[in-house]
């Protein structure tokens, strides 16, 4: 039976896209360049900020300019990662639902801790998570399993017993790599071009509130 869950942050637990946007789009500003609307950007959020950069600014990694614009970036969103980021709607229902049950939750993300933990204490999500796990936390991040091998071990919990939900394919990769079971956030920052149902996850989810009526339905098969 499935006693454990594990969230990705961006585009799984929480909509921090308004905030990222809006600092990509003031770089892009003080750049002189035309900012982009939401729809552009959202499906780059779960991608990290390598990646939001190189969209906005139809750059690579190892142009000289890089560093500079994704640092300037990451600055102006640390002043305001909390401005509009929110759960999704239903989140709070769900883990209602999974406290009352007895069952463990925690984040596994490759967003930094020095970013991660702001968000999760403007949510005020931080001591009820069993374990928050970011991008620097390990060695390796996510497709890699390790770092959600490290979440069962802090949340005192064995991977075969664990669901791992994300909206993107590495956040599947790295799941099931761990033995843990997976679901699919369509829902959260997936592009148009991409096809969730070849990530093989074990179910995709399209609110929030649809991991309730799968949990239910996958422990009472077992």
């Amino acid at each position: 039976m499935i006693s454990s869950v594990f969230f990705d942050l961006d585009g799984t637990l929480a909509d921090t896209a308004p905030d990222l946007a809006a600092a990509l789009n003031q770089v892009l500003h003080e750049q002189g360049k035309a900012t982009l609307p939401m729809e552009s950007i959202r499906p780059s959020v779960s991608l990290g900020g390598n990646a939001m950069v190189k969209l906005a600014f139809s750059i690579e990694e190892d142009d000289p300019e890089f560093d500079g614009l994704r640092i300037r970036f990451l600055d102006i969103y640390q002043q305001r990662l909390h401005q509009d980021t929110h759960v999704f709607p239903g989140i709070d229902e769900v883990l209602d639902y999974l406290e009352g049950k007895k069952m463990t939750w925690g984040v596994v993300t490759n967003k930094p801790e020095w970013l991660t933990n702001p968000v999760m204490d403007q949510l005020k999500l931080s001591q009820r998570a069993a374990c928050i796990i970011s991008g620097d936390t390990t060695e390796y991040s996510k497709p890699h399993p390790g770092s959600m091998l490290h979440a069962c071990e802090v949340a005192q919990c064995a991977p075969e017993t664990s669901l791992y939900i994300g909206d993107a394919l590495r956040d599947i990769e790295a799941g099931r790599a761990a033995g843990m079971k997976t679901l699919t956030a369509d829902y959260g920052y997936i592009a148009n071009d991409e096809n969730p149902d070849e990530w093989n996850a074990d179910g995709s989810i399209s609110k929030p509130e649809d991991i309730i009526d799968w949990l239910k339905k996958e422990n009472d098969s077992v």
